[in-house]
């Protein structure tokens, strides 16, 4: 066999007996990645390979997963993927809890405005400050600008006192979700302008972990855009909190997983 032989037979994932292959790069988050006992992992499945057929190689090589049920869910390069997704040699393919819960995740493709200039979305680890963030845009043709700040409580669903919380997210296609977020927002409502900032790391009582801006003509839009943001947000957006309280941690998992997302379909 010739090196060119042997050269194409390596970028097409073909093995050794002739097989053809994909080659994948798993990430895990929030609960999986503990139940995975990593934070990635090489992966090989046969090709053509789909999200279905990595979900379940996957199961298989980390049994631990599991344990999840319906629940876990599957990206394929940061986007949510469906059973039938194609998927190539190189991708990136993420497993992890439902982030608050919910019944589907956007992918849709949303066109850009020019009302949609001064959005903004970020993802930090420094402490946020309300004021400044809720002030930094003032649209001049704007009545009304509200602001949700979300910050840590010591008590929740009946346990013992909690100490502190610590965030995480998968970054790139958090990032993403939340631009998709701010696009339907301007759809669905007569809002001017909208910006989130979303903090990781650790968190202690009391201190913000999102903030949530929007403005609007009229005040009616900038809350009912407000209060739909923020449920949006805990349905798709990538991010989980683990919560540490006296009597131990857990983390906080939602209750249910985005359509075409889970296990039920692959």
């Amino acid at each position: 066999m010739t090196s060119d032989s042997l050269d194409l037979k390596h970028r097409h994932g073909d093995d050794n007996d002739g097989t053809r292959t994909t080659r994948v790069r798993l990430l895990f988050f929030g609960a999986a990645r503990e139940a995975a006992g990593c934070d990635e992992a090489p992966l090989a499945v046969g090709a053509p390979a789909t999200a279905a057929s990595v979900f379940t190689a996957t199961l298989n090589a980390f049994p631990a997963l599991r344990r999840f049920g319906r629940s876990l869910l599957i990206a394929v390069n940061e986007e949510y993927a469906t059973p039938e997704m194609p998927v190539g040699d190189g991708d990136e393919i993420a497993l992890f809890p439902p982030v608050s819960g919910g019944s589907s995740a956007g992918g849709e493709a949303l066109t850009t405005s020019p009302e949609q200039a001064s959005d903004f979305f970020e993802l930090t680890a420094d402490a946020l400050d309300v004021g400044e963030i809720a002030r930094r845009v003032v649209p001049p043709r704007c009545g009304a600008t509200v602001t949700l700040d979300g910050y840590v409580r010591e008590f929740t669903r009946g346990r013992e006192r909690t100490l502190y919380l610590v965030y995480e997210a998968y970054a790139p296609m958090a990032l993403s979700e939340l631009r998709r977020l701010g696009r339907h927002a301007h759809e669905l409502f007569d809002i001017q302008h909208i910006g989130i900032v979303h903090r990781l790391g650790r968190l202690e009582i009391g201190e913000t972990s999102v903030i949530i801006s929007v403005s609007a003509p009229h005040r009616r839009a900038t809350f009912a855009a407000c209060e739909w943001a923020i449920k949006e947000l805990k349905r798709t957006v990538p991010v989980w909190k683990k919560e540490y309280f006296e009597g131990g941690e857990v983390w906080s998992e939602g209750e249910g997983a985005p359509e075409n997302s889970g296990p039920e379909q692959v």
